[in-house]
């Protein structure tokens, strides 16, 4: 990691390194990293989710590029289309799902970096949820109790 940014462009489906990640099904790739933030690319396949958690030291912003995002935004409900951005603050609890029958495409970013690019290094093709969330505790990133239903 940098701590400055260059410039350049990272082109469509590219990553930094020709890094992808299979985080629980979802793909993620990183297309820029320093220490005071860091953007990457997803894909959700249908019925894929990110579980309600927290960023305590981060904000976290994502733009949904196509679909739509079912959230759950400090226990209440909300979405997200394509063209939308969604904005969380550190420290509330969101939890992002993809309910439809078709892919979301969607470009994450965080500030600052902390040690999520290395959160997501170590829970590449890790396939036990309960490790996934035992391994982001050390992350600061706090996974909370499913949510009913």
């Amino acid at each position: 990691m940098s701590s400055t940014l260059t410039a350049g462009v990272t082109r469509a489906g590219e990553s930094e390194g020709g890094t992808v990640w299979n985080i629980l099904g979802q793909t993620y790739r990183p297309v820029a990293h320093t220490e005071s933030c860091f953007a990457f690319d997803t894909l959700f396949p249908p019925g894929t989710f990110v579980p309600p958690h927290i960023h305590a030291t981060q904000e976290e912003f994502i733009r949904v590029l196509e679909g739509e995002f079912e959230l759950l935004l400090d226990g209440s409900p909300a979405s997200a289309r394509a063209g939308d951005l969604i904005r969380l603050p550190r420290g509330q609890s969101h939890g992002i799902f993809n309910k439809s029958n078709a892919p979301v495409r969607a470009l994450f970013w965080v500030t600052p970096a902390r040690s999520l690019h290395t959160l997501f290094t170590r829970i590449h093709n890790v396939p036990d949820p309960a490790e996934v969330v035992r391994i982001a505790a050390e992350h600061e990133v706090e996974f909370l109790p499913p949510p009913a239903g």
